[in-house]
């Protein structure tokens, strides 16, 4: 990854960037939407980042656009006063890893999250990962199951706790291999998470 300028400590300040003149860089082929992209954050504001996507996602209806937030991780042992620990680190500090269908509209709104100082690539222009980037960091490249449906799809789920039920797709997480669904319960609708193994796409 390219290293970052000295000036990332800072404090962040509001910004209100404009889109790209050219458009930003594309999915990865085969007609696969997604890619992993790496953003730039202010020093210590990774989780706050993180936060702040995975809300705007949920408040702006981006499920299907933006599918998975990462702050990678590792656990360390560290030894303070003769005593050894168990940590966990930040694997690359002041980085934040975006899963994302890469548009005018997902570049906007990760670019404008506050703690964002811009997109890893040439001239900040977002360059999705290549396999060979991510798998040190453990991150399949692939969905174990393709799916015909997705959100806003009425679905029956035909196996499972929930068997028998049907519901609108609320929400894909296909890093997880589930859909939300809001179900009935104790007299309210609460949202629960299926597997895709379990779900089958109803026909109107």
């Amino acid at each position: 990854m390219a290293k970052k300028n000295d000036n990332m400590s800072e404090q962040p300040e509001e910004q209100v960037n404009q889109a790209p003149a050219e458009a930003p860089a594309a999915g990865t082929a085969d007609d696969d939407r997604y890619s992993w992209y790496v953003v730039h954050t202010y020093s210590g504001y990774e989780d706050k980042v993180k936060t702040n996507i995975e809300n705007t996602i949920v408040n702006r209806h981006l499920e299907d656009k933006i599918i998975e937030v990462r702050v990678p991780v590792q656990d360390v042992v560290e030894y303070k006063d003769g005593a050894r620990k168990n940590v966990r680190r930040k694997l690359f500090p002041g980085y934040v890893l975006i899963h994302m269908d890469m548009d005018d509209e997902t570049w906007y709104v990760v670019r404008n999250t506050r703690g964002v100082t811009g997109f890893v690539g040439p001239g900040s222009k977002p360059v999705p990962l290549s396999d060979a980037e991510i798998k040190p960091l453990g991150i399949k490249t692939e969905n174990n199951m393709t799916v015909d449906f997705g959100v806003g799809d009425t679905i029956a789920v035909v196996a499972g706790v929930w068997r028998d039920t049907t519901g609108v797709v609320q929400r894909m997480d296909f890093s997880k291999q589930t859909a939300t669904i809001n179900v009935e319960l104790f007299g309210r609708e609460t949202p629960v998470e299926i597997s895709f193994a379990e779900v089958r796409k109803q026909d109107r």
